[in-house]
């Protein structure tokens, strides 16, 4: 597999990115990997770097990015904060990632049995965290279809929770970056969001949260 270049992030659109990052999962859940020889690719990338993709996720340690979508150096850029939330930092490396590295799509990613997510639905207090789990809590008050046992025992009720987290944030990112809308809506770049099942390692994006700006949407 070939290191990216700039000319090769170029060609790439929003549309084939996502298939980049569909066809990485498939081969990760198929336990196949593409072959590279990451020293190399170090040494390819010490003048400079091409990512094709933002990906937020979870710190979750089963949820790398760069194994789950089969990625080496130099493909992804990744951030990672428990919960995949955003705030003012994180909307700023994005707009690194995308405005002035040249990236072609922003995945939100959440996953399965998400231990912030239980905490929000639990109205967890522990430090720092507390502050964090605020802004997960808004998706807790979302799901309106669970009317008892509204907390982290209640697992269907949890994934619940995780979808609209990611779907709030995907929304929340093209509001609070006028940066990262304008990216979109000119149709340079795409923004998407998906869940990651931590037991099979397959990742589901949902249709409903693709945007591809002036772009066909295509699945």
């Amino acid at each position: 597999m070939k290191t990216l270049s700039k000319e090769m992030q170029a060609a790439i659109t929003p549309s084939m990115a996502l298939d980049l990052l569909k066809e990485g999962n498939k081969r990760f859940v198929n336990n196949l990997k593409v072959n590279r020889n990451l020293l190399q690719q170090a040494n390819e990338t010490s003048d400079g770097q091409h990512p094709f993709a933002v990906i937020l996720s979870c710190i979750d340690s089963r949820t790398s990015a760069e194994l789950i979508f089969d990625q080496g150096l130099g493909d992804i850029f990744s951030v990672r904060i428990a919960g995949n939330i955003i705030n003012e930092d994180i909307l700023g490396s994005m707009e690194f990632g995308c405005k002035v590295a040249g990236s072609k799509i922003i995945l939100v990613l959440g996953h399965t049995k998400c231990g912030a997510v239980k905490g929000a639905c639990d109205n967890v207090e522990l430090g720092n965290l507390t502050a964090l789990l605020t802004k997960i809590r808004p998706a807790v008050e979302d799901e309106k279809t669970t009317k008892e046992n509204r907390n982290a025992n209640n697992s269907e009720f949890v994934e619940k929770v995780a979808t609209l987290n990611v779907k709030r944030t995907v929304k929340s990112i093209k509001e609070q970056s006028p940066i990262i809308k304008d990216l979109i809506e000119s149709g340079q770049i795409g923004i998407v969001g998906g869940i990651h099942d931590i037991t099979t390692g397959k990742v589901t994006f949902y249709p409903e949260t693709i945007d591809f700006g002036s772009q066909m949407k295509n699945v």
